[in-house]
């Protein structure tokens, strides 16, 4: 079927075929889970190369596709294919690879064409919400286990470890993203890397982490209190926490998702922290944690039933601390399905 929808673009834009060089698109139009390998998808054909590593592997999960072994390099193999116009993946695509093949393909003209693929899987499948959401189940169960697990003393790197540790003994394949324990200042900071920094009584602490399953990610934030909360912590998570179930309740299919944005963003304003919330409200999320769509403000993306998306609102105070809430919801013609249901009252532990 996603072979179908790649060759129905192909015909509609009058290209002869897209070279599919990413491990995530390989994964979504074959099911080919190895690390290297390329695809070529034309009118008529969809080939799968790799080395001989792969070739077992290849043609146990890419039943659809014929699979070539190939010695040293792939490029010279797609002669055969008379390709005059070729859509490859741009965004993508290493420039070395670039120009070895446009010295290989002399008479082809290459298109840019990551944006078949992007479409393509904005849209979730029923099969791959599901996975989606036995993800988010799995980080779910992982935050209940570590509001019980985190105490003062702890650094940030403990913390992070314990919760990969956690979903994967309960069936996750890896973590989606490298985890982000940001404590006390270091919570506003919206990216925050791991370190040794212990936790200590008053702190603010920012959890955002997730998962894989079979493939498909999912992605979750909850800020908690170590022991005791400011007055200031407790407006500001008000603040956010007004700022999502306002976005969320204007969620479902046809909503611009600039729109989106701008619920939550003039609740954010309207109680003088405009400044402070600096990145985008969401995401889609699928074989990547962050995919298209993007609810931003800057977005003309409208979206649509089978999305799924981040809802995130953050504001983030300097050299004091930082707060986001974030879920993971299915869009649907009425509204959305929430794949997060840690809870969202403020949590001092």
């Amino acid at each position: 079927m996603r072979v179908k929808a790649v060759q129905e673009i192909l015909k509609k834009h009058g290209t002869d075929g897209i070279l599919i060089t990413s491990t995530e698109n390989r994964r979504y139009v074959s099911g080919f889970t190895g690390g290297d390998g390329i695809i070529l998808i034309t009118l008529s054909d969809s080939v799968l190369f790799v080395d001989g590593r792969y070739t077992i592997q290849a043609q146990l999960e890419a039943k659809e596709f014929t699979v070539i072994t190939f010695k040293t390099k792939p490029y010279g193999l797609l002669k055969d294919y008379n390709l005059k116009n070729l859509f490859i993946e741009d965004t993508k695509l290493p420039l070395s690879d670039y120009k070895s093949l446009k010295e290989t393909l002399l008479g082809t003209c290459f298109h840019n064409g990551s944006w078949v693929l992007d479409e393509l899987r904005m849209i979730k499948s029923p099969d791959e919400a599901e996975k989606i959401k036995k993800a988010a189940e799995i980080a779910d169960n992982a935050f209940s286990h570590i509001l019980n697990f985190i105490k003062e003393g702890m650094s940030e790197r403990d913390i992070a470890l314990e919760l990969e540790f956690f979903m994967r003994s309960r069936g996750a394949e890896g973590i989606s993203f490298d985890t982000i324990i940001a404590s006390a200042e270091r919570s506003a900071l919206p990216h925050a890397s791991l370190t040794d920094r212990k936790i200590a009584l008053g702190d603010v602490l920012l959890i955002d982490f997730g998962c894989k399953f079979e493939g498909y990610c999912s992605d979750m934030t909850r800020t908690v209190a170590v022991g005791k909360a400011s007055d200031e912590f407790k407006k500001v998570y008000k603040t956010a926490l007004t700022a999502q179930n306002e976005a969320l309740s204007n969620i479902k299919a046809g909503a611009p998702c600039r729109d989106i944005d701008a619920y939550a963003r003039r609740v954010i304003e309207s109680a003088g922290y405009g400044a402070y919330f600096a990145h985008s409200l969401g995401h889609g999320v699928g074989l990547n944690v962050h995919e298209k769509p993007v609810v931003s403000t800057g977005s003309d993306g409208v979206l649509c039933s089978g999305n799924v998306i981040t809802v995130e609102p953050g504001i983030y105070l300097q050299n004091k601390f930082g707060v986001r809430i974030e879920d993971l919801v299915l869009v649907t013609d009425t509204g959305f399905d929430n794949f997060t249901h840690s809870p969202k009252e403020l949590i001092i532990i």
